[in-house]
């Protein structure tokens, strides 16, 4: 599924002991600009889990709603992630969602999708929506040359993203969840 008109970049940065998830504000419908700071990025389950989408913004609201119960069910992201990928790909009303997660803890960094996909990136690092893979690039680059902190990284990445996506604008809201 191609998923457009955002990005959202997460960083879990085991050697700073913690995760950072990134976003710009900006929300579209066609071709117009219907908002400059919408929040595509939150804190669930007490905090403890960041989470984010790219896509329509119910839909990724619902299914950031049901990512937190599945964590309060089963305490795991991991775990979490597997058991709403299932239930999104298989459950009628859900497969009909059009959206893309990604969440961050401590345990763990993932990508999950409505076509069973639970993606844990090698290097800490995943970009999603139109612009996330221009931040994706940004973020590996300021990483591998620079000592920033993994959140200066993320704000730096999705300002250069808003350069070059014009589905990305550089209002950014950013959460960061620390070990």
């Amino acid at each position: 599924m191609a998923v457009h008109s955002t990005t959202v970049l997460a960083i879990r940065a085991e050697g700073a002991r913690c995760a950072v998830m990134a976003s710009d504000g900006q929300a579209t419908m066609e071709t117009r600009v219907i908002k400059a700071g919408a929040r595509k990025v939150h804190r669930i389950f007490g905090g403890k889990v960041l989470a984010g989408f790219a896509g329509g913004t119910a839909d990724g609201l619902a299914l950031l709603e049901r990512l937190e119960g599945k964590l309060k069910q089963h305490g795991s992201l991991r775990r979490a992630a597997v058991e709403l990928s299932k239930e999104w790909r298989t459950d009628r009303a859900l497969r009909r969602l059009e959206a893309v997660i990604l969440a961050a803890s401590q345990e763990t960094l993932l990508l999950i999708t409505g076509q069973g996909d639970v993606l844990e990136p090698d290097d800490g690092l995943a970009g999603i929506g139109s612009g996330g893979g221009y931040a994706l690039a940004a973020a590996r680059a300021l990483i591998r040359n620079t000592e920033l902190p993994p959140a200066e990284v993320a704000k730096r990445a999705l300002l250069i993203a808003a350069e070059i996506d014009v589905y990305t604008n550089d209002r950014i809201v950013m959460e960061e969840v620390r070990w």
